[in-house]
């Protein structure tokens, strides 16, 4: 009986202590779902808020989070710096030192190069191209420009191991120390400039060692600075057709032709590297370069490519000067129209609508577009005479376009084209400025595509020459 009286006695305080649990379980429950409510909401405050803000100081939050960006970049270079290999690693093996050569030097970069100096030299040269010349001058170009790249990556091999486009070059992988990479170097200008120098003239050679200083030293030096680098860079590679050029000429003269692939290289560089710091814009953030396409310069795409069109439409007009200069036939001009459209066409795309794909479209469009424009320019070139001076030379390529300048149908002698002109001017714009002017022309050429003269002169050069 005692035993029955204690056993319900114990399930009474048991079923007491388990409501009193279940209560107390309840309350936590309750509590635990109010603050879970409250959070909730303090969350829901917050994000608007920061909402608010950031749409009421968006340029200033944008300028915040590309700084953080940057510096989180730098700190990431630092830390990759301290793991670089040490700066006397060689490659082990034979096959590795010649890729790891071919790393530093970026081999497909150089070659590129060295086909502009080459163009330069066959638009340079007269009736003959001389052979030898030529692949000499092919040689110290690749060794100046194989330097100015491996000089380029020891100053970068911190920032290239933070990019995915990068990591796997030479330093920044570890293949071979800083050292070797300048060994590398030296060995290189020295070499390249010599050649150069032995094989050339000077004007050749100051311009081959003057363009390893401007790459590796002002160009590299810039990148993390400001977004003109890439028109620095331009110059550099508007150099080598100017190399070729006085290579072809034992005095190295640039005449007035020369600047006509220079300055299709550089117009030709901005479409080509605006799509490249488009595409791996993300890349050059993380590296701390000032790209225009860095976010700081450019959030929508919109500006770099409106430099790429504005560069892309320059290039138009450069078979139409070529053909003035005399340094190519008529046909290049019509060439070079028609070569250049679809260019323009993907710059204007891109810059309708900045992406991804538009940018790869423009990129591989300029690549494309300077072989063939080398190459048809080569095809149609005029020979140089050396043995006459500039002015000589531009006269005589000029009286056989169909808009040249006047005066030069006249030779040296100026008087009989300064009274036709005087009677030109009477008729077409009244005796004021027949009187007034005293210049044998008006600054720009005067467009007559059909004067009589030119006929009379021709015929008096076809008699001279009996």
């Amino acid at each position: 009986m005692r035993a029955a009286r204690a056993r319900a006695l114990a399930l009474g305080v048991a079923r007491g202590r388990g409501a009193a649990l279940d209560a107390r379980a309840v309350a936590v429950v309750a509590g635990a779902r109010a603050r879970a409510t409250a959070t909730a909401t303090a969350t829901a405050t917050a994000t608007a808020t920061t909402r608010a803000r950031r749409a009421l100081d968006a340029p200033r939050a944008f300028a915040s989070s590309a700084a953080t960006a940057t510096a989180t970049a730098t700190a990431t270079a630092s830390t990759r710096a301290s793991t670089l290999a040490p700066t006397w690693t060689t490659p082990r093996t034979a096959r590795a030192l010649l890729e790891t050569a071919r790393d530093l030097s970026k081999f497909r970069l150089s070659a590129f190069v060295v086909s502009t100096a080459a163009a330069g030299f066959v638009l340079g040269s007269p009736t003959s191209v001389d052979a030898g010349k030529l692949a000499a001058t092919c040689a110290g170009t690749m060794l100046c420009s194989a330097s100015a790249n491996a000089l380029n990556q020891v100053v970068e091999r911190a920032p290239d191991g933070t990019m995915r486009r990068t990591a796997g070059r030479p330093l920044p992988s570890g293949r071979c120390g800083a050292g070797v990479a300048m060994a590398f170097a030296g060995a290189c200008a020295v070499s390249g400039v010599g050649v150069l120098a032995i094989a050339t003239n000077e004007t050749t050679t100051a311009l081959g060692a003057g363009n390893i200083a401007l790459y590796a030293g002002a160009y590299t030096a810039l990148k993390r600075v400001h977004f003109l680098n890439t028109w620095v860079g331009a110059v550099v590679g508007a150099i080598p057709p100017l190399m070729g050029w006085a290579a072809a000429n034992e005095l190295g003269t640039l005449d007035p032709g020369a600047f006509v692939l220079a300055s299709a290289l550089y117009l030709w560089q901005m479409p080509h590297f605006m799509a490249l710091a488009y595409m791996g814009k993300d890349d050059y953030v993380n590296g701390g370069y000032r790209m225009l396409s860095h976010p700081m310069f450019d959030k929508t795409g919109r500006r770099v490519a409106g430099v790429a069109v504005r560069n892309s439409l320059a290039l138009l007009p450069l078979g139409v000067l070529a053909c003035a200069m005399g340094v190519t036939t008529s046909p290049f001009a019509y060439e070079t129209l028609a070569l250049g459209a679809p260019l323009v066409a993907a710059a204007a795309a891109f810059y309708a609508a900045p992406s991804f794909p538009a940018a790869r479209r423009m990129f591989f469009g300029s690549l494309l577009y300077l072989p063939a424009f080398q190459a048809l320019a080569c095809l149609h070139r005029v020979p140089r005479d050396h043995t006459v001076d500039a002015y000589e030379s531009l006269r005589q390529a000029s009286a056989n376009f169909p808009w040249h300048c006047v005066p030069f149908a006249a030779a040296y002698d100026w008087s009989p084209e300064r009274e036709r002109l005087k009677q030109f001017r009477s008729r077409a714009l009244g005796p004021a400025l027949s009187e007034t002017s005293v210049a044998p022309f008006p600054f720009l050429p005067l467009p007559i595509p059909s004067c009589p003269h030119d006929r009379a002169y021709a015929q008096g050069g076809e008699s001279r020459a009996s």
